[in-house]
């Protein structure tokens, strides 16, 4: 990556070596159906997922790679063997409502299939743009700031070596981390992204709370890493 188009982005946001650039991020949150449970009622912190009084009312996406970031921040919370009982714990919570991914887990608790579930904003801003605001019954909520349910990651842009046209693919990196391309990010009526831009100053105009605002676990991108310990937990568990 060109140094140049790194300096867009804050550090953190990207590679440590320099080979791959954070375009735009997304926080992970609870969405949930106020006909089925009163936000009093939700868990504050993603562990509480695992007590027995929440049989029956979760909805989880396994297979998602969104979940694995999750995980990770479990993991690096809590340990291996209490990330283990607790993915144990969900998945006999969650029973049948064990989705292929996000989009179906907002559309199921949007229809009251499913109390509550663990999706990454844009899901519901996105469902919502879609359907109307007057067919979304579903809400969304963060948990307690600061839990390893509260997790901040990115979606990267990179060039693989084997490219036959660097020059235009480093051209193309440099387009997404410019103010324009992170403004269509920005902008619901241009994109339906409705992640975060986190690029060139560029603030969202989608009515999320403000990405500065966020109080997320303190994990950083190069923490979550591949999500390889993520995996292996979620086999383990037979989540995978």
């Amino acid at each position: 990556m060109d140094a140049s188009t790194l300096a867009h982005t804050p550090a953190r946001y990207n590679s440590r070596q320099g080979d791959w650039l954070g375009v735009s991020a997304r926080v992970s949150m609870l969405i949930y159906n106020p006909r089925l449970i009163k936000a009093s009622q939700l868990p504050t912190s993603v562990m509480q997922l695992a007590d027995p009084k929440y049989k029956g009312s979760p909805a989880i996406a396994p297979q998602e790679t969104d979940f694995q970031p999750i995980v990770t921040s479990v993991e690096r919370a809590h340990g291996q063997p209490a990330t283990l009982r607790w993915l144990d714990a969900i998945k006999a919570n969650a029973g049948s409502h064990n989705y292929p991914d996000n989009e179906t887990i907002a559309d199921e608790v949007n229809r009251g299939a499913a109390a509550f579930g663990i999706v990454n904003q844009y899901y519901w801003h996105r469902m919502r743009a879609e359907i109307g605001v007057s067919n979304t019954e579903a809400r969304i909520a963060y948990f307690a700031a600061g839990d390893p349910g509260y997790v901040v990651d990115v979606s990267g842009a990179a060039i693989v070596k084997s490219s036959a046209h660097q020059a235009a693919a480093q051209k193309f990196l440099a387009y997404l981390a410019s103010a324009r391309a992170q403004e269509t990010i920005a902008d619901p009526a241009k994109s339906i992204s409705f992640e975060y831009p986190i690029a060139s100053g560029v603030t969202t105009q989608a009515g999320e709370t403000p990405f500065s605002q966020l109080k997320s676990y303190p994990i950083t991108v190069a923490e979550l890493g591949t999500g390889t310990t993520a995996i292996a937990l979620l086999r383990k568990a037979g989540l995978l």
